[in-house]
């Protein structure tokens, strides 16, 4: 399949770059414009500016592993938004350490960002409708609509991202020029904002193709797919309330309506256009403990191996090496060993004991917490955190995604291969033997969790660390499938068809089927489908959303003025404590984001969230 060119484009480049520097919500008042005299010609043009539009885009949504460090399983010490190549990060810039509590005023570069890019949609949209205007070929008539499908997707994603933050917020379908144009406007309400997305789905269904022609495009699938995930937050914000948004009143009728919509267009993503989960959903091979040489195939979903595969539903792609638009994970996931990364994203303790058995289906016994330097016995005591042997018989997607103790990854350095280097905690670049080998353990000295990823480390030489390919997934099929489940289940109660589905996420761990008491209720079967969602989507940036959308923060930490949440490493050592005797409004921070302060500065019609007034 031909691969889309995303490399910026003579003077679209200058203009997007130019919008991207300016300091205001906007990014408006380019210094460079692209006169229709010069451009906006031919459909060569359209598709220039849609390539830099999506380039562009793809800079608010690629780096959204750093947002699960708002949650319970993953930890994030850091991030690299801006790195000395220039590789672009901006909209998560101010996040350094991110935590599951008073993570609601930070995200101003976010929000700014998001305008940018809606900006610089409109401008694309405006010009392609005026070169429609000006010709009467139907084929270049339904190509240039095609193009403008792809822009509304992109506008209605990000106005997406903008609603799940900030509730209510300005909408602007225009090419805004001049700031005056947007200094009095006040916030859009939910309501509206949502149905203008749902437009612009629409839209974008109607011109799409059912298939992407070029890898890194957007076809109908991906437009289906995000309205599905629009209707159901919509129906989970009617369903279970929004009170820190005090302009919404929830309505079971429209939960209803809601929920049956989303799970109408996830059924049409299923069964329409022959998209089948990577490698058909196998789990494929799974070494033995401490052996690396056999990866599940889920390992290989998160590798170029798996680009424009059709789990994919709707992905941003990446330019690799010598393009400066390669992506960051290895650089983030990964540590020193490998392309010395710096390992600012690891996964915390507590997500280890969410991996179930393949044998029973069910969660194994707790993990011991020991330490081997008091515990002489440590690494052979039954269920211990720190003995290899507690691991053996777990979903594949822990072999997968995470790594304890004495299992190995590939050592890479100057883009080549230095052999397997085995994980030991707080045992950084020393010198051990493991059955009369010897090797230099792995360096991952920005972990104090006691696990590091393997999910997104790459396993092959070639590319330096934040020079991968990798196709950014803001969608998948096994999403779509579980959030089908979610949606029908709130309707109609466990059916057939939607067990089915979770059931096939199942089998990519080598798990056996949900037991009947799984799937009796309604209630039980959601609990089945949440858990799913966890270690499906670790790492993924969705679990901050699921939380949210469910009202349930208090639940997985504790309720306010509470004792609060410790949270440990293998050894038994406490590395954080959240909640202490936090009062409600800390918990109602975390539901609703604040509307940065500099733009209601600027603009004194923008209303501020309950929770920051």
């Amino acid at each position: 399949m031909k691969r889309m060119n995303i490399k910026y484009i003579g003077l679209i480049a200058g203009m997007i770059m130019t919008l991207s520097s300016c300091a205001d919500l906007l990014n408006q008042e380019p210094t460079v414009d692209l006169p229709s005299s010069n451009y906006w010609k031919t459909e060569s043009d359209a598709e220039s500016a849609l390539n830099g539009l999506v380039s562009d885009i793809r800079w608010l949504f690629n780096r959204d592993y750093y947002l699960d460090g708002m949650g319970e399983f993953v930890r994030v010490r850091g991030n690299s938004f801006l790195d000395s190549k220039g590789r672009d990060g901006r909209a998560y810039r101010g996040l350094w350490e991110i935590s599951p509590i008073g993570y609601g005023g930070g995200w101003s570069e976010m929000y700014r960002y998001c305008y940018g890019g809606i900006n610089r949609a409109n401008y694309v949209i405006d010009n392609v409708e005026r070169m429609i205007a000006n010709t009467s070929n139907e084929k270049v008539v339904k190509n240039l609509e095609s193009i403008i499908g792809e822009c509304k997707l992109m506008r209605a994603l990000v106005y997406f991202r903008l609603i799940t933050m900030w509730g209510d917020v300005p909408y602007i379908d225009w090419r805004v020029y001049d700031n005056s144009e947007v200094d009095k406007l006040s916030r859009t309400p939910l309501v509206e904002v949502k149905n203008h997305i749902l437009d612009d789905l629409q839209y974008a269904f109607d011109k799409l193709p059912e298939k992407a022609s070029v890898r890194g495009r957007f076809s109908q699938p991906a437009a289906l797919a995000l309205r599905g995930k629009v209707e159901l937050y919509w129906a989970c914000w009617n369903h279970f309330g929004w009170p820190e948004l005090d302009t919404f009143t929830p309505n079971e009728e429209e939960a209803k309506k809601a929920y049956k919509a989303a799970a109408e267009d996830f059924r049409k993503v299923i069964d329409d256009y022959g998209l089948t989960l990577f490698r058909n959903g196998e789990p494929g091979e799974c070494d033995e403990l401490g052996k690396a040489d056999k990866l599940p195939n889920y390992y290989y979903l998160f590798l170029p191996t798996a680009n424009g595969d059709g789990e994919f539903v709707l992905a941003f792609n990446h330019g690799g090496t010598n393009t400066g638009q390669g992506d960051q994970l290895m650089r983030d996931l990964a540590g020193r060993s490998i392309e010395n990364s710096q390992c600012w994203v690891s996964p915390r303790f507590e997500i280890a004991d969410r991996y179930q058995s393949t044998v029973t289906g069910e969660y194994c016994a707790a993990l011991v917490k020991l330490n081997p330097a008091s515990v002489p016995d440590a690494r052979t005591q039954p269920n211990s955190a720190v003995n290899p042997e507690s691991y053996k018989n777990r979903d594949y997607r822990m072999k997968a995604s995470i790594m304890w103790d004495y299992e190995v990854c590939q050592g890479l350095m100057s883009k080549k291969v230095t052999g397997w280097v085995p994980y030991i905690y707080k045992m950084w670049g020393s010198e051990v033997t493991i059955n009369g080998e010897t090797y230099m353990s792995y360096n991952t000295d920005g972990t104090n969790t006691g696990y590091v990823f393997r999910k997104f480390v790459r396993n092959y030489p070639g590319e330096e660390r934040a020079d991968g390919d990798f196709n950014w997934p803001v969608i998948r099929l096994a999403d779509v499938y579980l959030m089908y489940a979610e949606a029908d289940n709130a309707i109609n109660g466990p059916q057939p068809y939607a067990i089915n589905l979770v059931n096939k996420i199942r089998h990519r761990g080598n798990l056996p089927p949900l037991v009947s008491n799984k799937t009796a209720t309604s209630e039980a079967f959601f609990e089945a489908i949440k858990q799913e969602r966890i270690v499906e989507l670790l790492g993924e940036g969705q679990r901050v959303f699921d939380t949210r959308r469910w009202r349930e923060i208090e639940k997985v930490w504790c309720e306010p003025s509470g004792k609060g949440v410790k949270m440990y490493d293998t050894y038994g050592a406490q590395v954080a404590e959240y909640y202490v005797n936090q009062n409600s409004l800390a918990y109602e921070r975390c539901y609703i984001f604040q509307i940065p302060e500099s733009e209601r500065n600027r603009n004194p019609n923008l209303t501020q969230n309950k929770p920051y007034r």
